[in-house]
């Protein structure tokens, strides 16, 4: 068998309890002032995931759902090229 090797999906943050883009959309979120109940309705992920986010049950989001979220409120994720030294 192949040996397998894991990728860091990031380089720079080292998490244990959860991935850093949760703190991101909380963020967000909370700048928002938009209900869970809004969001929810806006979006299609149901206020339970929210709070499962926010409250340390789920570690990491689905990429899709929580750009959901942000879209919802007017933002998105965006790949953008970094400028190297």
């Amino acid at each position: 068998m192949a040996k397998r090797t894991m990728i860091a999906p990031y380089r720079s943050y080292s998490f244990i309890d959860k991935d850093p883009v949760i703190d991101l959309v909380r963020t967000v979120v909370e700048d928002s002032e938009s209900t869970y109940t809004k969001i929810h309705e806006d979006s299609g992920v149901s206020v339970s995931t929210m709070h499962n986010w926010f409250r340390g049950k789920t570690r990491r989001p689905q990429f899709a759902t929580a750009n959901a979220v942000l879209r919802s409120l007017g933002r998105e994720f965006v790949i953008r090229r970094i400028k190297r030294d």
